[in-house]
């Protein structure tokens, strides 16, 4: 071997040497980190399939909704207290004796197609609404039409309002639609039209294809806030919510819309699901039809409050909902501002019940089990009766299996009392046939509320019409004030204190009988990173942080401090 070969040998040692060292020096210098990283496509099964993606026209299909959630944009958005905040409006003002809200709209929005965004489209959108050939919700025409829109410039816009109205800062969250691709379009023909299924929105994603099967959206690189992680968003629609939790068992997708208290087990056996919950902002309760003369116990506050006492929501809650569900004390939800934490809480208590309606007049007959000339109750035990009339009502609902199960159980709890309430289930017509025309006794059915949480449509007299959602009847001057004045001021001090004030006397009262507030399960694979669920308006909330959502990640070196 040679002197110079020796030497290159003894200098490649070293240098491995060398190296080694370094490396043991880096190792023991930095670590590692797992960060996200852009790319992928995350894949959601959802029961349904779309119809008009549409802001203006999808409100009654919750698959247009998630579409159009991530596609267009309002002037403002809901953030998880349900308070309005900007979004393609930068800021906005509003007159002394709130009657003109001016917005001033962001500079920096494109649409997906290039076009600038601009004041146009603002006053199209809202004059869209205001035609009256206009198919969308009834809800949007009736207090568009009552707004006059002007602009003033290419990005401000002015709205007037015939009297004061505080909720009307939610009804800007609505998308907005381009007004270059939809001027000429009729208002009555926008149903109909291939935009529906192609739409160009300004959103943080973009359709590239919709078919019967699927929507893919992909990541928008002109929108105007942060870039999400994900490349892309894929929507497979599936026919049942069944059909949903057999296409993640094949691996077809990896997140499922929504699981329903019924699926949790099933859905809870996955290891590799991870499940998420948040309150939704609706309730769900039992309507007493206040106004039948045939009922006049519904009429009695001793009565209501005691059928109330008398239903162990909480156990409805564990066993029919599988802890799906938060027990409902307030018809303002607890995740809005206007919400009262020191609101009355009935508990289940019922020899209390029992002891109100004793108070109240309704006794038990001598003579058990018989119930309007029926002496085969099923039921068994006695009914109260007072002057004549016993304590016996029909309870409504749809077909659905929970409302079904929750029904029967409510109707058992009140039989212990000596309160016959005979189940009975509807098919699709529960809203149509029997809550709108005021045809029932009383009625189980979920209630969607969504943004401001203003209560008047619900519980102001002036709704007891046929034409109203005052579906209960109730009658209160006093609440009717409040709701009121709510309504006239933006002071939102002002507004809590109102609200607070009618929480205490819908409590006192009890016109209808809350059951629980819902919560909504959100199942995604584990692979899925960065999903977080808060208070959800409605259930296309959830992709209120679809920006830090990843599935793709990278390493890096970073320096152990």
């Amino acid at each position: 071997m040679s002197k110079h070969f020796r030497w290159q040998v003894v200098i490649t040692l070293l240098g491995i040497a060398l190296l080694g060292s370094l490396f043991a020096y880096l190792a023991f210098a930095f670590v590692t980190d797992v960060v996200p990283a852009v790319g992928g496509t995350y894949v959601e099964g959802l029961a349904g399939s779309p119809q008009y993606i549409n802001p203006i026209l999808c409100q009654y299909n919750q698959v247009d909704r998630d579409l159009c959630s991530l596609i267009f944009n309002g002037l403002t958005r809901l953030n998880e207290r349900s308070e309005v905040i900007p979004d393609l409006a930068e800021r906005w003002d509003i007159s002394d004796d709130c009657l003109s809200y001016v917005f001033y709209l962001r500079h920096d929005v494109l649409w997906h197609d290039e076009a600038p965004f601009s004041a146009d489209d603002v006053v199209f959108t809202v004059q869209a609404m205001q035609d009256a050939g206009y198919r969308g919700a009834s809800y949007l025409a009736e207090l568009w039409r009552s707004v006059q829109v002007v602009k003033v410039d290419s990005h401000t816009v002015r709205f007037t309002l015939e009297q004061p109205f505080a909720p009307f800062l939610y009804y800007t969250t609505i998308g907005i639609l381009p007004a270059h691709l939809l001027a000429d379009v009729p208002a009555e023909s926008l149903p109909n039209d291939p935009f529906n299924l192609h739409p160009i929105g300004t959103g943080l994603f973009k359709v590239e294809e919709v078919n019967a099967k699927h929507a893919l959206l992909q990541a928008n690189p002109l929108f105007y806030g942060p870039q999400p992680y994900l490349n892309k968003i894929e929507f497979r629609f599936y026919t049942s919510r069944e059909s949903v939790l057999s296409a993640y068992e094949r691996g077809e997708v990896q997140g499922i819309s929504r699981v329903l208290p019924e699926d949790l087990p099933e859905v809870k056996a996955n290891s590799e699901l991870e499940l998420f919950s948040a309150q939704l902002t609706g309730y769900t309760l039992v309507f007493l039809n206040l106004q039948n003369p045939e009922l006049p116990f519904f009429q009695e506050k001793l009565v209501r409050q005691a059928l109330l006492y008398a239903i162990d929501r909480q156990k409805l809650v564990d066993r029919v909902l599988k802890g799906q569900g938060l027990v409902a004390h307030s018809p303002i939800s607890p995740a809005a501002w206007a919400y009262d934490n020191g609101v009355v809480q009935y508990g289940y208590n019922p020899e209390l019940a029992k002891a109100l309606l004793t108070r109240a007049g309704w006794r038990n007959p001598t003579h058990p089990s018989a119930v309007k000339g029926d002496t085969d109750w099923e039921g068994g035990g006695s009914v109260r009766e007072k002057e004549g009339v016993w304590l016996a009502f029909t309870l409504l609902t749809d077909d659905n299996p929970l409302h079904v199960e929750l029904a029967r159980e409510i109707a058992q709890q009140w039989q212990t009392i000596g309160v016959r309430a005979t189940p009975q289930t509807v098919g699709s017509g529960l809203v149509r046939e029997f809550l709108v025309p005021r045809q029932f006794e009383a009625l189980l059915i979920d209630l969607e509320l969504h943004g401001d949480p203003d209560p008047y449509p619900l519980w102001h007299s002036t709704q007891a019409n046929s034409e109203g959602q005052n579906y209960a009847g109730f009658v209160s001057y006093e609440a009717d004030k409040c709701l009121e004045e709510a309504r006239c001021t933006t002071d939102s001090g002002r507004r809590a204190e109102l609200y607070r004030r009618f929480q205490e006397i819908f409590t006192d009262e009890v016109p209808s009988l809350l059951i629980h507030y819902p919560i909504y399960t959100y199942a995604v694979d584990e692979k899925v990173k960065g999903v977080q669920l808060g208070p959800l308006g409605d259930p296309n909330d959830r992709f209120r942080n679809v920006t830090d959502w990843y599935i793709v990640t990278r390493r890096v070196i970073k320096l152990d401090k």
